[in-house]
């Protein structure tokens, strides 16, 4: 394979995914919470939104720090699996496929009760589509690397746990 083949702006191992992703997340925190004509958070449910968002929060960085931990040395920003990676299908990868995308959609989602923005909440929804079509790319991957990953697509919910 020749130098020009491997430079990562090419994108052969899904290099451009991780670079939406990250803009996604700058949006998400960085971003404006709301849009004028949007009507403002009601009242009447910021203080239980503040304290469901800081729950989801911790809920989510939780999960994602699990499944970062089960996938050891597998641990890799790219969709495109390590060369010498092995497929994990035990702790947090037993409820889901792709829990750290889990668990950072439930961190978007409690970031934006958090911040009380309509505009947040939509960008949050708009990660959970992005993280759907990272993953159907992610999944031919690991299909093409490992043997028994179809088996395990047929038995575990790919990104919320136990409904999709």
């Amino acid at each position: 394979m020749s130098p020009s083949n491997q430079r990562w702006w090419r994108g052969r191992r899904g290099e451009w995914y991780v670079v939406a992703q990250f803009a996604l997340f700058l949006v998400i925190t960085l971003g404006p919470k709301t849009l004028a004509g949007l009507p403002p958070w009601p009242e009447r449910l910021i203080n239980a939104s503040s304290i469901v968002g800081t729950v989801l929060l911790t809920l989510g960085g939780l999960v994602s720090l699990l499944a970062v931990v089960n996938l050891g040395s597998n641990l890799t920003p790219l969709p495109h699996p390590k060369e010498r990676a092995t497929l994990i299908v035990s702790g947090m990868y037993r409820f889901v496929r792709h829990p750290i995308y889990f668990g950072v959609i439930v961190m978007a989602a409690g970031f934006a009760l958090s911040v009380h923005g309509w505009l947040t909440l939509a960008e949050a929804a708009a990660l959970a589509l992005f993280f759907d079509i990272k993953s159907r790319r992610e999944e031919i991957w690991l299909d093409e690397h490992f043997p028994a990953y179809n088996a395990y697509r047929q038995r575990v919910r790919k990104l919320i746990p136990f409904l999709y």
